[in-house]
């Protein structure tokens, strides 16, 4: 990567990490799901007259908004709102790799390189120490949501792959057609209907600000942005500045909302990001007897390892939501291209 996109890519995990401390400072006062909703809602409109639909049955952008989406941020905003701290959870999040790489090997057959057990293995003994070791003011339920979000990211990981959905950002702006109505139906059930009328005239402009920030800057422009990148960089080098993230909406955290992590949260934090770099790491090419680095990238979301792009020597790229983008997957094993 060059200068210029290196600098893109630290600027997309930087809005991403923020992203976390502008949901909780802008939720006060709304009902999770409602505040969810409206972002979605401003996701769609007025972007899907604009984005061309994702070459996707309906079928798959329904599954991939239902589990990518409604699910992962679902939990995240109910967890956050149940008391889960912000760095925290953009922290606990990352637990998407190690359950994308789980969940593929179970569905998908997908065999996991020595380097993804070890880092699954690695990121599941920080998830430990970071539950064990959890400050008193975080509630073990606003945890289990976060990491139900992280499941429900790593399902969508897992059908985006085994329908080879193509366009982030088209399918990030698609997919939101299932989000903004059954938030709202979930909001009704579990608040009421008169705390979202409450909720509703409670609006601000801080909620304002944070739902133009979350729909605009973190949605829109960020996904924008990083499949830019993808397009023109292997994923090997753009993904793991995705890791930037918890160390930004950590550090907001602790700056601006006095929320400082104790040791066993920044230790269990520490080996959960080692795990996901270990799980990211690019499996070996063997060429001719001799090793080669431009094998295909694990990605935050391309698992198993044995997939590489056709041509000269490029390689099937993957977003951190597991939309792959480039050439037709070959196996490496048998020189086929895979369906």
């Amino acid at each position: 990567m060059n200068r210029r996109d290196s600098l893109l890519a630290a600027l997309v995990a930087t809005v991403w990490g923020f992203n976390f401390v502008v949901i909780d400072w802008g939720m006060d006062g709304v009902p999770p799901l409602l505040f969810l909703a409206l972002r979605f809602l401003l996701v769609l409109l007025p972007a899907i007259l604009l984005v061309p639909r994702p070459d996707a049955s309906w079928r798959t952008i329904a599954l991939v908004g239902s589990f990518m989406s409604l699910g992962q941020f679902g939990f995240l905003y109910v967890g956050m709102a149940a008391g889960m701290p912000p760095g925290l959870a953009a922290l606990v999040l990352q637990a998407q790799v190690i359950f994308t790489i789980l969940i593929a090997a179970g569905v998908l057959r997908e065999r996991p390189t020595t380097g993804q057990v070890a880092g699954v293995t690695l990121g599941a003994v920080g998830l430990v120490v970071v539950a064990l070791g959890r400050g008193g003011e975080v509630p073990l339920v606003a945890l289990l949501l976060c990491l139900a979000g992280a499941l429900s990211w790593g399902i969508g990981n897992v059908v985006a792959r085994a329908a080879r959905v193509t366009g982030g950002l088209s399918l990030t702006v698609w997919s939101a057609l299932v989000v903004p109505v059954p938030l709202l139906a979930l909001s009704l059930l579990v608040d009421g209907p008169t705390a979202v009328a409450d909720g509703l005239a409670a609006l601000g402009w801080e909620a304002g600000l944070s739902t133009l920030y979350t729909a605009g800057l973190a949605s829109l422009l960020g996904y924008g942005i990083f499949t830019a990148l993808l397009g023109r960089n292997p994923s090997s080098a753009v993904v793991p500045w995705v890791l930037l993230a918890p160390v930004v909406a950590m550090a907001s955290a602790w700056a601006l909302l006095g929320q400082r992590p104790n040791g066993a949260e920044v230790l269990g934090g520490l080996l959960l990001v080692l795990g996901v770099l270990a799980a990211l790491r690019p499996p070996r090419r063997f060429v001719g007897g001799r090793a080669s680095g431009r094998a295909a990238s694990a990605s935050g979301l391309g698992v198993g390892g044995t997939a590489v792009g056709g041509g000269e020597v490029g390689e099937r790229r993957l977003d951190p939501t597991g939309r792959e983008v480039g050439a037709p997957l070959v196996d490496l094993l048998t020189g086929e291209e895979l369906r």
